[in-house]
Order: C-alpha cells, then sequence, then structure tokens
C-alpha cells in the first residue's frame, strides 16, 4: 500500500473510532444548569476521550517527554532554532495552499517570499532570515479554512497521538497530508528513512516546546484533561480568528 493511502486510513479509522466510541449521559432535562453546561462543554464523547487521555499521557510520560527533555536541555538553543525553522520550512507549500483557499493574496505572497528566502539565504530554511527581511511566519492549516468556510468544529475528540481535535479539524489534517509534496515521495530506502527521521524530529520539536507549560497544567490543574480541553479550544479559535482578519 503506498505511504500515503496508509496514512489517510490510519487518520480515517482513528475519527471512525472516535464517532463509535462511548458517549457521555446527557443530564436530565429537569436540570437546565447541567444541560446547558454539557453543550457548551460540547464532549459527548468525554468517557473516551478521557481514556485516550489517559493512554496517550502514559506513552508521553514513559517515552516522548524523556526524549523531551534531554533535548531541550542538552541540545544547544540556536541547533533548537534551526531545527525548529528548518521544520517550518519544509510546511511551507501545506500553508501556501490554505492561504491559497482562505482567500488571502497578501499573507500567500508572504509565504512564496518566506519559502525563496529561507530556503536560498537561509540554508534550506535553518536560519529565518525572511522574517527580518519583513515576512514573518503565520500558520494555515485545512481545519483552518473549513472554519472560514463557515464548517463547525462539532464535539471535542481526544485522538490517539494526535490529541485534542475535533471531526472539521480530523478532516483537515487529511487535506494538508495531501497538500504536502513530502506524502507523495516513497517511504522506502534514504527517502523513507529521511521522512521517519523529520516525523520524529517534529514531535519532537512541539513535545519540547511545551515541555514546561504541560507539566504545570498536569502539576497545578484539578482536572487536567478539563484544563488541556479548554486551553486548546481557546487557543484554536485564536488561530481561526488571526487567520479571519488577515488579508
Amino acid at each position: 500500500m503506498p505511504p500515503r493511502s496508509r496514512a489517510f486510513r490510519i487518520a480515517g479509522a482513528l475519527l471512525f473510532a472516535a464517532t463509535l466510541a462511548g458517549c457521555a449521559t446527557p443530564p436530565p432535562a429537569d436540570d437546565p444548569d447541567a444541560v446547558a453546561d454539557y453543550k457548551a462543554t460540547n464532549d459527548p464523547l468525554e468517557p473516551t476521550n478521557r481514556v485516550i487521555f489517559a493512554i496517550n499521557d502514559g506513552v508521553d510520560t514513559v517515552f516522548l517527554k524523556p526524549f523531551a527533555l534531554v533535548y531541550r536541555n542538552a541540545v544547544p538553543d540556536p541547533v533548537q532554532r534551526g531545527a525548529h525553522n528548518f521544520l517550518a520550512n519544509l510546511g511551507s507549500p501545506v500553508i501556501l495552499a490554505n492561504d491559497i483557499l482562505q482567500g488571502k493574496p497578501h499573507r500567500a505572497g508572504d509565504t512564496v517570499a518566506r519559502f525563496a528566502i529561507n530556503t536560498t539565504v537561509g540554508l534550506a530554511g535553518v536560519m529565518d532570515v525572511a522574517k527580518d527581511a519583513g515576512f514573518p511566519r503565520h500558520d494555515a492549516d485545512f481545519g483552518q479554512t473549513l472554519a472560514l468556510w463557515g464548517v463547525g468544529g462539532g464535539p471535542y475528540l481526544f485522538l490517539p497521538v494526535f490529541g485534542p481535535s475535533n471531526p472539521r479539524d480530523g478532516v483537515g489534517m487529511l487535506g494538508d497530508m495531501a497538500f504536502d509534496p513530502l506524502t507523495y515521495l516513497p517511504g522506502t530506502g534514504d527517502i523513507g528513512n529521511a521522512k521517519l527521521a523529520k516525523t520524529g524530529l517534529a514531535a519532537l520539536d512541539a513535545r519540547a516546546s511545551v515541555l514546561y507549560e504541560l507539566d504545570k497544567v498536569k502539576s497545578t490543574a484539578l482536572d487536567p484533561y478539563a484544563t488541556i480541553r479548554s486551553l486548546a479550544r481557546q487557543y484554536r479559535q485564536k488561530q481561526i480568528d488571526d487567520a479571519a482578519a488577515a488579508h
């Protein structure tokens, strides 16, 4: 099976499994405050989401977090910044596709300029020269694009590996895979190894970037699951609002 087909099948299976999972029991209709709370939370799959959250947290505790700690504390900051910049530059085609679909010509021009400058002068994106030249980086993904098209997020989902999400953003991940040229490269040999290394570095970079913030939430929140759900939604809405206000 081609690599992109596997990716689409895996992501689709995750979403399908989540929708078939056990649901939280709605509160009785004669308790309006509880009903309003239930609707505002919009987490009908909460029992299953919490199980997935616990599994992800266990994997993170014994595997990903220790590597992220070593990476954060042992790797020099300039190397970490260079790796982050390199990964961001590789994501430029996906960002550009969504800039265009969102009808944001100014942002699309910035993305093209950033990719051209950083790939050449910035040594394959290791240095973010474009930022100093007046082309700041921005995020754009297909879930965000669907939101600007008027597609609602739907109920909260906590997906294996990917974490906080919703049906719209789950579909968005599939769209971004389709926009990414790396998806269509062979998954075997040296190219396959390079793609695997890129995936591992991206996971390490993402985990290291929230190392202390996530630890603080886990150690201080009365209900880390609910806190992360709220923070993830707020952050996602800010991304959507920023995209809507851009040109």
